[in-house]
């Protein structure tokens, strides 16, 4: 593997804007920045309310809107975005972050999306993006990303010998305790 030259990541949204990618027509559609007073005011403490400035700085409203706006095109768990926000390209500069930025993790997302939800704001906020879309003849579809997985082929733990002996001594009709005859084996209920 190479290093990555000054414009790979450059060439890289280059070959995704040449396969239309909607992410970037969603971010060009909806005007974001409307969405951040209600954000904030859900998301951030008050500075009265805050007992410290120390700690890391809380990750971004509107990215964690947009983070959420993903989930639901996606049908993804917080786990899984994630996950896809870590690995896909298109998803990172859909929320406006580079290769080395912080990405929202999972417990993260949860308590973002419960603040919303405990503010009542998910219907309305959603409302207003759906509106955006809609006023410039945009519907967002929701999509799914399937997870691949990897599982073990189940093993059969008999040998071919043995196989051959049970496959044996089921066909011979005259060994098999039930069946003296295959047109005469009946159920207990007389049935053939």
């Amino acid at each position: 593997m190479t290093q990555m030259g000054f414009f790979d990541l450059s060439d890289r949204y280059a070959s995704l804007d040449a396969k239309k990618d909607p992410l970037v027509e969603i971010d060009a559609v909806v005007p974001w920045e409307e969405f951040r007073p209600t954000l904030e005011r859900i998301w951030r403490k008050p500075d009265a309310d805050r007992k410290s400035h120390a700690g890391r700085k809380p990750m971004d409203a509107v990215l964690m809107f947009k983070t959420l706006v993903l989930i639901a095109l996606y049908n993804l768990s917080d786990d899984q975005i994630e996950y896809q926000v870590r690995d896909r390209l298109s998803f990172m500069r859909f929320l406006g972050l580079g290769l080395g930025d912080r990405v929202p993790d999972a417990k993260t997302v949860w308590l973002y999306r419960d603040a919303l939800a405990q503010a009542g704001k998910v219907e309305e906020l959603f409302g207003l993006f759906d509106g955006h879309l809609n006023r410039q003849r945009y519907i967002a579809r929701g999509g799914q990303i399937l997870d691949a997985s990897i599982v073990p082929v189940p093993r059969n733990h008999n040998t071919r010998d043995e196989n051959a002996v049970i496959k044996n001594a089921y066909s011979d009709t005259s060994s098999h305790p039930f069946r003296s005859h295959p047109a005469t084996c009946t159920d207990a209920f007389g049935h053939l």
